[in-house]
């Protein structure tokens, strides 16, 4: 009985919060034993992860939190087509994938990189909270050093920053993709060759 309640506990903690939940979070509010603790967390992403469910618990974020399957994103869309979230532009895209690869970084390393001033970027970044300060570079003008933001891998479902594609990880994908796209042209180009 104790263990079911502790269970409901925990899920009720899960569904109750917005953000990801830390174990250490979820500890001290319901104060059940950490290793009791793991193994209901992980009991619960096994029995959401069925395809039956519309819903999962997935590890992001450095916690824990509920998600909708993306199986049902039309539907959620259409729930919330009042509060579409804002899509990123491509030089904010940019500007991220290199705060979140060299970080800390400041603003001039970012511009060198990108070739173009970046400062409205970076104001973007920092009010949507991808973004962080996280202080000051020791080298002349004390540059302001920036870094990602847990709102930043809890966008991209990242469990952490590690968890990112390494850089030749990266590169392979667009290799392949540019392979794909050549192929593509070929096949439309002999498509539209006739034989006379």
């Amino acid at each position: 009985m104790i263990a079911d309640n502790n269970r409901a506990v925990v899920e009720a903690l899960l569904f109750a919060s917005s953000k990801p939940l830390p174990v250490e979070t979820i500890f001290e509010a319901s104060g059940i034993d950490k290793k009791e603790l793991n193994e209901i967390l992980t009991a619960l992403q096994e029995e959401y992860s069925s395809d039956s469910r519309g819903f999962s618990l997935e590890e992001v974020a450095g916690g824990f939190q509920l998600r909708s399957d993306p199986r049902f994103s039309a539907q959620i869309g259409k729930l919330f087509a009042a509060r579409i979230r804002r899509r990123m532009t491509r030089s904010s895209l940019e500007s991220l994938s290199i705060i979140a690869y060299r970080q800390p970084v400041t603003r001039a390393e970012i511009e060198h990189i990108r070739g173009v001033d970046s400062g409205a970027v970076l104001k973007t970044l920092l009010s949507l909270s991808m973004v962080r300060i996280l202080g000051r570079k020791e080298a002349p003008g004390r540059p302001i050093l920036y870094g990602t933001t847990r709102e930043f891998l809890e966008y991209f479902g990242l469990r952490d920053i590690e968890s990112l594609p390494t850089l030749e990880e990266v590169t392979e994908l667009l290799d392949e993709s540019e392979g794909d796209s050549e192929e593509e042209k070929r096949g439309e180009g002999e498509e539209g060759v006739s034989e006379d």
